[in-house]
């Protein structure tokens, strides 16, 4: 399983030759490439056997070195990638002042020169996974205790810097809280990207399946649509 090496990079003051962005600490920062790394698993791992394996890294990855935020952010960027979201993941990179010296989130640095190495199966799944059936079957779902759906204030961060709070409750799903932010700010809810703990949250996932607690905060990264000259 692959770790931070804790190793800072000195800074760099040359340009590039070969079109390559350059940062001042981290070296050469290459775009993120849309291509996914292809590999084979050592025996057929179901769908489930490869979140549990990317669960364990993302929950110990902090303890290697490095930042915490880094790390929360490179899930994020990996997520988005694996949902074909390519430009939500070079916006999560950006953001965080994340260099890639290789296009590549297998090896990348943050501002301070910490090195972050991801294993290969938290970029892409292998080509030798077992599909399972569908968990958004609705007989899988049943209605949650009337407990869950006392309301609260869900705080919640744009990625504009604005915080925000909603009236929530625990049964409500994401894409029932995407749309009161559409009502509340006027984002259309397909421009909305919801995070926590460095997790993609799915419209049909309801806050009490993601642990939060009331003093939490939900990140919400929004995508604007680009105007055609």
């Amino acid at each position: 399983m692959g770790g931070c090496v804790g190793r800072e990079r000195g800074d760099t003051q040359r340009s590039s030759r070969n079109g390559g962005r350059i940062r001042k600490r981290g070296g050469r920062n290459e775009p993120l490439k849309k291509d996914k790394p292809k590999w084979k698993s050592d025996y057929p791992m179901t769908e489930g056997q490869l979140r549990s394996k990317r669960d364990e890294f993302w929950d110990t990855a902090p303890a290697f070195d490095g930042r915490k935020e880094i790390w929360d952010a490179l899930r994020a960027a990996a997520v988005a990638i694996e949902g074909n979201d390519h430009e939500l993941a070079q916006a999560i990179v950006d953001g965080a002042n994340i260099t890639l010296p290789h296009g590549s989130l297998a090896e990348c640095y943050d501002e301070l020169g910490n090195r972050y190495q991801l294993p290969v199966y938290c970029l892409a799944p292998p080509v030798n996974l077992i599909t399972e059936r569908s968990e958004d079957d609705s007989s899988e779902h049943p209605d949650p205790p009337a407990a869950t759906k006392k309301e609260f204030q869900l705080k919640v961060r744009l990625s504009t810097g604005q915080d925000l709070r909603l009236s929530a409750s625990m049964a409500d799903s994401i894409c029932q809280l995407k749309k009161q932010l559409q009502a509340q700010e006027d984002i259309d809810a397909a421009h909305q990207r919801w995070f926590f703990s460095g997790k993609l949250l799915p419209d049909k996932t309801r806050l009490l399946d993601t642990k939060i607690q009331k003093d939490f905060v939900i990140q919400v990264i929004v995508n604007q649509p680009v105007i055609p000259n």
